[in-house]
């Protein structure tokens, strides 16, 4: 039983407690904290996998079980919710003592209070925004601070809580003591958004999608896989998506919120104009490009290089075919670049060249010569290579392609998660990330009426036999 609180919980009852490699993420964290180690843990994941009862139950029971000289704190978005995690710790203390080794000190056993005998150990509970004076912790689990959809979206609400986490919660917490902070995001300034705009080097941040939207997913899962396919498989997933919209979806189930208004895009001008690889196997394409966007370039965000192709038909429609961005160095993002070109029959390779001048130039050059040596080409002429100095503003540059998405003249081949999150919840002022940058350098490439002259007309369909 002391292995992890999912073990334990699985000794107590027979094996019935719910597993799966999620709750194992909560009971590492556990784990850690219980090992000594100081910790500040974000956890983000959708509604109904788990989370609270893993989190604000069993784990701090066996926290107890492993530390009963510890005091432990519960707060949730009301006191209702927290009294209901300690009554339940402190009913299994009842039942289980024997067997977990504790048990509550007489008088001292409230549902919102209550201490172990022999020791000093114990827990309290707590709604958000109520009062903790006198009152240390060892471990703070805060599980769901943020009640619902209509405190999420007001500035007095995320004030409040936001004071209350800064001048009550992390005031009560012991020298060497440990923060465990588990929600569904709501909002971008919602209080795992405000904690990583304000100390995000300080935490350890699990996220946890619905749906695994990177290569470098928590649980490695594949691109698309659910979190919990047990309970939520995909077709459970579309289902709730369709059920709650694009928004609630995008913040509570995959933990990517975005602002209620002042993007530059908007959901419906991509999802109403998708279309997938069928449909674009009888359109005349009339020009490929792939557009890439260093790291380290003008967009501040993460380390990503953008590398996106897109299309444009001979009756000025666009398409965006591929998103092959990640995080690489120069080597391999050239390499990739002109892999996604002779995969796709591109005719131009546009990158920005504001930071790089000509070394952008001759990283793909190399890289084309490289693959040439390979014979990986397939007998190909290298593509044109065009730099693109990035002049004006980003919205500058934005807005003309957003407003050809608004007029129905952009389509998504397949879906592009990660690239169409950053486009609708992006907003101007806000660093760019390298995939919008990208997908608006080879869509700009593709719109400039001097460029629709060009034509490539060795454009083979089936390379997009995989898309989604």
């Amino acid at each position: 039983m002391d292995r992890s609180p999912g073990a334990m919980a699985a000794v107590l009852t027979d094996g019935r407690e719910m597993q799966a490699p999620h709750l194992g993420l909560i009971d590492a964290a556990f784990e850690q904290v219980a090992a000594g180690k100081p910790t500040r843990l974000l956890l983000t994941m959708p509604p109904r996998h788990g989370k609270s009862r893993r989190a604000a139950r069993w784990a701090p029971l066996w926290y107890l079980r492993r530390r009963p000289e510890h005091r432990v704190m519960i707060a949730s978005y009301s006191s209702d919710l927290a009294d209901d995690h300690g009554r339940w710790i402190r009913d299994a203390i009842l039942n289980y003592g024997p067997q977990l080794g504790i048990s509550l000190r007489p008088g001292s056993s409230a549902a919102n209070r209550f201490d172990l005998v022999g020791t000093e150990g114990g827990a309290v509970m707590a709604g958000v925004g109520g009062g903790l004076t006198g009152k240390g912790a060892h471990l703070a689990v805060v599980d769901d601070p943020i009640k619902d959809a209509a405190e999420a979206s007001s500035p007095t609400m995320r004030k409040r809580l936001w004071e209350w986490w800064q001048a009550v919660l992390l005031t009560r917490i012991e020298p060497g003591g440990s923060v465990i902070l588990i929600q569904t995001r709501w909002d971008e300034d919602d209080l795992a958004g405000r904690v990583l705009a304000d100390e995000g080097d300080r935490w350890t941040v699990i996220d946890l999608p619905a749906l695994a939207l990177s290569e470098d997913d928590a649980l490695g899962r594949q691109l698309g896989a659910a979190l919990w396919p047990e309970r939520y498989d995909a077709a459970a997933l579309a289902e709730i998506r369709r059920s709650v919209g694009e928004r609630v979806w995008w913040s509570l189930y995959m933990q990517q919120p975005r602002p209620q208004d002042g993007g530059v895009w908007q959901w419906p001008w991509i999802t109403d104009n998708r279309i997938g690889a069928a449909q674009l196997r009888g359109i005349d394409l009339a020009r490929i490009v792939v557009a890439v966007d260093p790291a380290g370039g003008e967009s501040a965000v993460g380390d990503e290089t953008g590398i996106v192709a897109a299309a444009s038909d001979r009756e000025g429609h666009l398409y965006v075919l591929d998103d092959r961005s990640g995080n690489r160095g120069a080597d391999a993002w050239g390499r990739e670049a002109c892999l996604l070109a002779i995969e796709l029959r591109a005719d131009a390779i546009v990158v920005e060249s504001n930071y790089g001048g000509d070394m952008s130039r001759q990283i793909l050059l190399q890289a084309w010569q490289e693959l040439q040596r390979e014979q990986r080409t397939e007998s190909m002429l290298m593509p044109a290579v065009l730099p693109v100095a990035a002049k004006h503003g980003k919205r500058l540059r934005a807005e003309p392609i957003a407003q050809l998405y608004e007029q129905g003249r952009v389509h998504h081949v397949g879906e592009w998660p990660t690239l169409e999150q950053q486009m609708v919840t992006w907003v101007a002022g806000m660093d760019s990330p390298d995939r919008m940058d990208a997908a608006v350098h080879a869509l700009t490439q593709l719109a400039d009426p001097q460029q629709a002259g060009a034509v490539s007309s060795t454009y083979r369909d089936g390379r997009l036999a995989r898309r989604r």
